[in-house]
């Protein structure tokens, strides 16, 4: 099952979107991002809570935990 960093390049590019703008929404430089895809860094809670909303996907599915990208209500 992929990890957190393929996860977040899966759901980037589906959105047709560049790091660029991924770390610019989340209020993260260019380089931020790109550890966070590379595996290099992991984001902290705040920062996951944040992708999870933005793709739309539960945390458990962005971490690689799940298959299943709905969240929960």
């Amino acid at each position: 099952m992929p990890d957190l960093s393929e996860r977040l390049r899966i759901l980037r590019k589906e959105k047709g979107l560049t790091q660029q703008e991924v770390g610019d929404t989340l209020g993260k430089s260019l380089r931020a991002y790109q550890y966070y895809e590379s595996g290099t860094r992991r984001p902290e809670y705040p920062q996951l809570l944040a992708l999870a909303d933005f793709f739309d996907v539960s945390l458990d599915y962005l971490t690689g935990r799940s298959a299943t990208r709905e969240r929960m209500p």
